[in-house]
């Protein structure tokens, strides 16, 4: 799988870029096919649950897509690929 990492309003240390790309590859123990992964960090003008993480995912017929906001990149990430593992799931058990 292809991994693409933005950081939008700010730029994101390789130690968070790892993080990202290390909680994403886990995702293809669930689902092999996966084409590419579009990772969005984005900071946003609020009070504290500021950090976003928007993950797009391509796996062949289909994108696949979780938007999180939390305190922190890793939290919203965490969030994130949580929610495309249950959309992961849902979409092989309709097949």
């Amino acid at each position: 799988m292809e991994i693409k990492v933005q950081s939008i309003h700010f730029d994101a240390d390789q130690k968070l870029i790892d993080f990202v790309e290390e909680k994403l590859n886990k995702l293809t123990q669930y689902y092999d096919k996966i084409i590419l992964g579009d990772v969005f960090l984005k900071l946003e003008p609020s009070d504290r649950e500021n950090k976003v993480a928007e993950i797009k995912l391509s796996i062949p017929g289909k994108d696949l897509f979780a938007k999180k906001q939390c305190k922190s990149f890793e939290e919203a990430t965490d969030e994130a690929v949580e929610a495309l593992r249950r959309q992961i799931n849902k979409h092989k058990s309709k097949k």
